[in-house]
């Protein structure tokens, strides 16, 4: 299970497959003010989040200013605030997403950065059962 979600992320956080946005309603939505709150507290820039649900994947990323970018736009984001580095650290957060996505967990990650810039700094993955 946990190969199959490692897969259908890389599909869609890397090769721009479509995510569901009755899912990020379903799983997500409800829990963007929690998420907010744990962004303040641990002085994140911002945090994404990603869910998985029979085969569809949604995602949500939250900015320190409470922008919220849901699927599609919120994959845009990150990879506009990580640039270069974006297919790199996603290939190495996918292991761990997929990971807690085939435990019932949703991924979610704080980004800490350096001197202001939007270069990752610091990857911290939360967990929300």
């Amino acid at each position: 299970m946990k190969k199959k979600i490692q897969n259908l992320l890389r599909k869609v956080l890397l090769q721009d497959a479509k995510m569901e946005y009755a899912l990020f309603e379903y799983e997500l939505k409800e829990h963007i003010n929690y998420w907010y709150k744990g962004l303040k507290t641990d002085r994140d820039e911002y945090v994404f989040i990603v869910t998985e649900n029979s085969g569809h994947v949604a995602m949500v990323l939250i900015t320190k200013e409470k922008i919220i970018y849901v699927n599609e736009d919120a994959r845009e984001k990150l990879a506009q605030l990580w640039q270069d580095s974006y297919k790199k650290n996603i290939e190495r957060l996918l292991p761990m997403m997929a990971d807690n996505l085939a435990n019932n967990i949703i991924s979610v990650n704080g980004v800490k950065t350096s001197s202001g810039t939007q270069k990752p700094f610091f990857l911290e993955q939360k967990l929300l059962r």
